[in-house]
């Protein structure tokens, strides 16, 4: 959390307001979410640049600038991007403030200091390291097939495997596997074909139906103009916001854990056979 629909989400809508934006100033209230670089040149390096594009994979953000270098912007678990700041909350949990030439801000808003700010060159290395998109033509359930076969590790986990698939989380594997009917313990090579066609179209549907949400604000996630996504009503299962019981079959909801993951599922519409 951020996921895949949030960080799509603001992507999205702040791409009408900062792309062809220059970057006039870099206020870095906390040192340490900048990456690699020494402090001096990332400032150098993003200032007086323009943001000509930005783009989205798995959960990464890049800000095209006009050096031809990459602001690279991971939220990790509580970030988030907010064009304009005007809450109640401490400043402390702002983190970094991008200033542009039209009077507004970026503030990166980040509550346990997980997210990170980076400067590249290249965002091929990046991308080579991520699984395959599952909002792309190219994913099909030909090739979740293949890369299936013969892993023994949980389905759970496998979805939660960035190098498996890029983009989803915690939440929406919980949401999925319960459309699909799938026991998030079943070994990810074991999956029947109709399974897999199944888990493959749950995947697509609700990572869309988040987006159309503009994603889930569960905790502290906001969009950047500082309203909250409505996903999380839609849930059935994940984070126990779907209740206690199951819509569908009306037996408990259970929570385990899966490779150190905390999850939702129902023992009866997804059994473990």
């Amino acid at each position: 959390m951020p996921e895949l629909p949030e960080v799509e989400t603001v992507k999205n809508e702040l791409f009408p307001l900062i792309v062809g934006r220059r970057i006039t100033g870099m206020t870095l209230v906390w040192e340490g979410i900048v990456k690699e670089l020494p402090l001096d040149e990332f400032c150098s390096r993003t200032v007086g640049q323009e943001i000509t594009a930005i783009t989205r994979h798995g959960k990464y953000l890049f800000f095209h600038l006009s050096n031809k270098d990459f602001l690279l912007i991971h939220l990790k678990m509580t970030g988030s991007l907010i064009i304009s700041y005007e809450s109640p909350e401490p400043v402390k949990f702002i983190r970094a403030i991008i200033h542009l030439d039209n009077a507004t801000s970026i503030y990166f808003r980040d509550p346990r200091k997980f997210g990170i700010m980076r400067l590249v060159k290249d965002t091929a290395a990046i991308r080579e390291k991520l699984g395959p998109e599952p909002l792309e033509e190219s994913f099909t359930p030909q090739l979740l097939a293949k890369r299936l076969t013969n892993r023994t590790a949980p389905i759970k986990a496998l979805l939660l495997d960035q190098k498996f698939i890029a983009g989803v989380g915690n939440m929406y594997a919980d949401e999925v596997l319960y459309a699909a009917k799938i026991n998030p313990w079943r070994p990810g090579g074991s999956l029947t074909r109709p399974e897999i066609k199944r888990l493959h179209h749950e995947i697509r549907r609700i990572l869309w139906a988040a987006i159309e949400n503009k994603g889930a604000s569960v905790d502290t996630y906001f969009r950047p103009d500082g309203s909250e996504g409505s996903a999380h009503y839609e849930f059935k299962v994940a984070h126990g916001l779907g209740g206690e019981t199951c819509s569908v079959c009306g037996g408990p909801i259970e929570r385990v854990v899966v490779r150190n993951r905390g999850t939702y599922y129902c023992p009866g519409c997804q059994p473990l056979r």
